[in-house]
């Protein structure tokens, strides 16, 4: 998916919200524990009960891969399962030498079709550029991250900035507002205005609302460019909005809550 068609779905639906599947199938409804595929079947129910209000789905591979080969195809049929129209993120922040990095885009642009996947660059230019060859996919990069590690390096003075701007500063002459986002922790309250200064065009992928404590009006009041230009990701607060035989129910009306908060500012 481009950068216009991502754009023309934000403006269409009056949304940035990302839901993301994170399933656990210690977390979800017990009842489903007796279907075939577990996963799948909330999978499929929240996608049908949330894609009125989403742009995009991200697909946290860890908690498939966890699963074997069973879990890497719960996560190929949930793929197949969001409609073409919604833009799709594989959370699994990949990244390593060149030639190794070639294969885990192929992995998650060819073999399993997302139109993004999230990438770490902490191995620098070679580590990242794989992902960057792809038309119309996108890589996904670590910036300044919400959890409390993040301060062991991200928040590190390097030189006259800190790490985490000397990497976005770097990582945006890479490539390109068409194929380049970053990671920004909706957490970072005091950086998300700064972040935006430094990066006016890029879309930005916000974690931390909901569950982690972020807030849909800080974030779009720091963040928000003439092409919305984000993607607030709210996975907990969505998924697991109830736990019981309502909670397809529950999630839509979570989504859709999330949803009129973002087109206030859309």
């Amino acid at each position: 998916m481009n950068r216009n068609e991502l754009v023309s779905i934000i403006r269409k639906k009056k949304s940035v919200l990302c839901v993301g599947l994170d399933t656990d199938l210690e977390k979800i409804p017990k009842h489903l524990l007796s279907e075939p595929d577990p996963a799948l079947a909330f999978n499929k129910a929240i996608i049908d009960a949330t894609k009125d209000f989403t742009v995009c789905y991200k697909i946290n591979t860890a908690f498939y891969e966890a699963q074997g080969i069973d879990g890497w195809r719960t996560m190929q049929q949930t793929l197949e399962y969001i409609p073409k129209d919604i833009f799709t993120i594989a959370d699994a922040k990949r990244g390593d030498i060149g030639n190794t990095s070639e294969q885990y885009a192929k992995t998650f642009f060819h073999t399993y079709p997302f139109d993004s996947v999230t990438v770490a660059p902490y191995m620098g230019k070679d580590s990242v550029s794989p992902f960057l060859q792809f038309e119309n996919k996108w890589a996904i990069v670590l910036g300044l991250t919400s959890n409390a590690g993040s301060a062991d390096f991200e928040l590190q003075q390097c030189g006259d900035e800190l790490l985490y701007e000397k990497v976005l500063k770097t990582v945006s002459t890479w490539g390109t507002p068409e194929n380049l986002m970053f990671v920004i922790g909706a957490t970072r309250k005091e950086q998300l205005k700064h972040v935006r200064e430094m990066l006016p065009e890029h879309f930005f992928l916000i974690p931390g609302v909901g569950a982690q404590g972020g807030d849909v009006p800080t974030v779009c009041e720091n963040t928000l460019n003439k092409d919305g230009g984000i993607l607030i990701n709210v996975s907990r607060a969505v998924i697991y909005a109830s736990t019981g035989e309502d909670f397809a129910e529950a999630a839509h009306k979570a989504a859709k809550a999330y949803q009129q908060q973002m087109a206030e500012y859309l």
